[in-house]
């Protein structure tokens, strides 16, 4: 089986080295220590994970993410790149793959395209592919909170409907399967969609927060 969670890992964390401790990410509020600090978090401290969705717990995650962040950098981001210990269920390479293509690919990303320059990666078929079935099976959660209905066509994938009508009509989203993955997890400002629709429906979809938040 080809990892390809395992491959956007090992090159977030070879990008991450490449930065330093210290420079932006498309997540708000986020320089790269603070990136690399979650993501140990996520696989490492599920204790903490829970500050994530229970409000009166956040400021705990916070506060010891924070210290996480300003620890021995380099030190950090290699027990990232080493993976989920292996009581995690995380660390098997099937759960693996299923549960962190996206979230490492997003992440590559956000460290990438917040620097100045930037262009998109070139993928292989096998990854598209594997970024394509993975937004499907996402998508309906991604665009909850859209004002219209939803179609993803993505090059050389199909399309799939990743939401009916609501207030508004339909807005078809085209692009690759990396870019609408980025769209769809909230990352508007850099993903190179194309969209066909009602002016104002896509007006209104541009102004809509997506993702898990």
């Amino acid at each position: 089986m080809t990892r390809h969670a395992q491959s956007e890992r090992l090159l977030l964390c070879d990008e991450l080295d490449r930065l330093g401790p210290d420079q932006p990410t498309l997540c708000e509020g986020w320089e790269t220590r603070d990136l690399a600090a979650h993501l140990l978090v996520r696989e490492h401290r599920p204790d903490l994970t829970a500050g994530r969705f229970v409000p009166f717990l956040a400021g705990h995650l916070e506060k010891e993410q924070g210290k996480i962040a300003h620890g021995d950098y380099s030190a950090l981001v290699d027990r990232v790149r080493r993976g989920a210990p292996v009581w995690n269920p995380m660390a098997h390479p099937k759960v693996d793959e299923v549960t962190n293509l996206i979230e490492f690919f997003v992440h590559h990303e956000d460290a990438r395209r917040a620097q100045p320059g930037w262009e998109p990666r070139e993928l292989s078929p096998q990854l598209s592919g594997k970024l394509w079935s993975a937004l499907k099976r996402s998508s309906r959660l991604m665009f909850r909170k859209a004002p219209t209905g939803i179609v993803l066509i993505a090059e050389g994938q199909g399309r799939y409907a990743a939401r009916l009508p609501d207030e508004h009509g339909t807005v078809v989203l085209r692009g690759t399967p990396a870019e609408l993955v980025l769209y769809a997890y909230g990352r508007k400002s850099v993903a190179r969609v194309e969209f066909e629709g009602d002016a104002d429906d896509i007006a209104a979809l541009q102004k809509t927060a997506l993702g898990i938040s």
